[in-house]
């Protein structure tokens, strides 16, 4: 046994130690389907050790997205363990999680949601450069019908403009509460929990991280949300827009690049356009910008995503969803906003696998980055107030206004194709395209009350 393995046997049995003080019986080895779905094994911890050896082993045909093989060598997927992320789970007594990433034939799974984003880490860390991800979930509580239809959990949550109100706010205090200490227990440091703009909506805010933590935390996020939601009969719903007549849900990024001396690349005082901007960072939004629509398929990935980005006026009459490829000083109105020499990239909705949307956006950057391509200038207008006619006439463009042309734009794109690798893109294609069918092929009530009897 060499001296490396040595010391990686000590740090599991110094863990399984940890753990049993802890009171942990069980591990739940977790990894993220490219739905952005917490799946997973629960293992004894007696049996710990095999999460870093060979990993669990999960039948690959039965997993969304790995275009596996129902035989051979190739149809098993091993999720083998991440040591430095054993966290004991709060929310449920006797339980850790440790994150896994993907295996097939002895080597890292090209299509494993976690190992993409490695990948694009590791061409920041050649540079010397770690992104920084503070990751803003936006979520709907709710409570399902009879029919399986569902409402807001609040029956006392109608007001016009709900942004902030207190009485919503703690009357969901059960929730937010345990989340928030559960959280925090974790390691997440929540600053600040609000009230949306819609009924029934929340948006839980805590510290950034490196971009790989950030993912694995959103995970560990949805996850206690998901079970302390349905404890107290409620329903976690990051559904990009559960309701038509309502604001969606977003993920925006907050993003920033540091150097191994965590300096702040993006931040420049003497920046002439007065954005405390430096080069470094115009380049990367303007790869942000050029792969836009590319990217609308990894950071809104699912037929709903699109009621969130719409052009013109929203049902609900307030939104906050971009729909316009532009940046622009603290402008919410825009595809990124500028804010305190960080970048808040808004596309992402709540139903987005971090793990992609990050790897994708890491890849579009150093794309820009590398090509020093220029984002032209900052938007200064409110663009929700803006006509299409005059907004083409200045050169801003729209996102993809359907998954069918979120698609389209990511199988045209081939920089970002060949950063994700073109195994993962050509599967995430075929399986995008297929949901978008089946949506267009369904036949929804609104088409029939409008054409039943109409011709």
């Amino acid at each position: 046994m060499t001296m490396a393995n040595g010391a990686e046997l000590n740090s599991v049995e110094m863990l399984k130690a940890r753990l049993r003080e802890a009171g942990v019986r069980y591990v739940f080895a977790q990894f993220t389907d490219i739905q952005g779905v917490a799946k997973g094994k629960t293992v004894p911890l007696a049996h710990l050790d095999d999460l870093f050896a060979a990993g669990a082993g999960f039948s690959g045909p039965s997993i969304w997205g790995t275009g596996l093989p129902r035989h051979g060598a190739r149809s098993e997927y091993y999720g083998r363990g991440d040591i430095t992320t054993a966290q004991v789970l709060p929310w449920l007594p006797g339980h850790a999680r440790i994150v896994c990433d993907g295996y097939v034939g002895g080597e890292p799974f090209a299509l494993c949601p976690r190992q993409i984003l490695r990948r694009q880490v590791a061409r920041l860390a050649e540079r010397g450069w770690r992104l920084n991800a503070g990751l803003e979930p936006e979520f709907f509580l709710l409570q399902r019908n009879a029919d399986g239809s569902v409402r807001p959990a609040d029956p006392h949550d109608r007001l016009e403009k709900p942004s902030y109100d207190y009485k919503s706010l703690t009357r969901q205090q059960a929730f937010l509460c345990q989340l928030t200490d559960a959280l925090q227990t974790c390691g997440l440091d929540v600053f600040q929990i609000d009230h949306e703009d819609a009924s029934g909506q929340y948006e839980v805010n805590y510290h950034y991280s490196d971009a790989l933590s950030a993912a694995d935390r959103f995970m560990l996020f949805k996850m206690a949300a998901h079970s302390i939601a349905e404890s107290l009969g409620m329903v976690f719903s990051m559904m990009p827009k559960p309701f038509a007549n309502m604001p969606g849900s977003g993920l925006h990024f907050h993003l920033s690049l540091a150097d191994k001396e965590d300096r702040a690349l993006f931040a420049e005082r003497s920046d002439p356009q007065g954005l405390g901007l430096s080069k470094l960072a115009y380049h990367f939004v303007a790869g942000l910008l050029h792969h836009a629509p590319a990217l609308a398929a990894l950071c809104a990935p699912t037929v709903n995503s699109y009621k969130r980005l719409v052009v013109g006026e929203s049902l609900s009459g307030t939104t906050w969803a971009p729909a316009h490829i532009g940046y622009g000083d603290n402008n919410r109105t825009t595809l990124i906003r500028v804010a305190h020499a960080r970048l808040e990239w808004r596309l992402p909705d709540a139903s987005a696998n971090p793990y992609l949307a990050l790897a994708s956006v890491i890849a579009a950057g150093l794309d820009g980055i590398d090509r020093a391509l220029e984002p032209g200038a900052p938007v200064t207008d409110d663009l929700y107030e803006l006509m299409l006619p005059e907004l083409r006439v200045r050169g801003i463009q729209q996102l993809p206004q359907n998954l069918g042309a979120a698609v389209d734009a990511l199988e045209a794109d081939a920089v970002l194709g060949e950063a994700l690798g073109s195994a993962f893109t050509a599967e995430f294609c075929r399986f995008k395209r297929a949901e978008w069918i089946e949506y267009s092929r369904a036949v929804h009530a609104w088409e029939t009350e409008r054409y039943a009897d109409r011709f």
